[in-house]
């Protein structure tokens, strides 16, 4: 099956585990990457800065209305809620949800409405519910979802909240998600 879409949301201690998932993704990875990470409402592109030294992969902080590539990783602007539209991103300044803006579960949920059985969702290290609620809606459309074993995140709370609640498709160490990823997208191999 071909996917349109990688979602992945993080909180607390996401810097470090969203580089050793994109580091160890090839240059011709091409299903584009959306990313919210918690942060605070004042924090520069400082992220996409740090990322891109370990990732050949384009990645960019998210403008309104900007088109969705192949090939790229999208990271939700801070204080901004990231949504996905059809072949385009938009953004939003509603009310936080669960204390987060940019929101996992907003992300996750419009990824859903657009991509359904045609995105991969995936959960990281965090330290509240954001994402669960977004991890199901993925799941009820068909879509494939990962979330991070909890005994290798730096904060298990939001890997175990999302594993207690949606029955998901797999449950790996953080090494292994991009590995899957790269199988998942490209069962024929390079």
């Amino acid at each position: 099956m071909a996917f349109n879409l990688v979602a992945i949301g993080t909180s607390l201690g996401g810097l470090s585990a969203l580089k050793i998932v994109l580091q160890n993704l090839p240059e011709r990875f091409i299903t584009p990457i959306a990313i919210a990470q918690h942060r605070h409402k004042e924090s520069d592109n400082t992220l996409s800065s740090l990322l891109q030294q370990f990732t050949g992969l384009p990645i960019h902080e998210v403008e309104d209305k900007q088109k969705i590539l192949p090939g790229h990783v999208y990271i939700a602007p801070a204080d901004y809620h990231l949504l996905v539209e059809a072949g385009h991103f938009s953004l939003s300044t509603d009310e936080p949800v669960s204390y987060a803006r940019p929101s996992i579960d907003v992300l996750l949920e419009s990824a859903a409405d657009v991509y359904g059985s045609q995105m991969i969702a995936i959960l990281l290290t965090g330290a509240n519910r954001d994402g669960v609620q977004g991890l199901a809606a993925v799941k009820a459309r068909g879509g494939v979802t990962i979330v991070q074993e909890p005994q290798t995140a730096e904060s298990p709370i939001l890997p175990r909240a999302a594993i207690s609640t949606v029955q998901v498709d797999s449950i790996l160490p953080l090494p292994c998600i991009a590995p899957y990823l790269v199988h998942l997208c490209n069962p024929a191999g390079w």
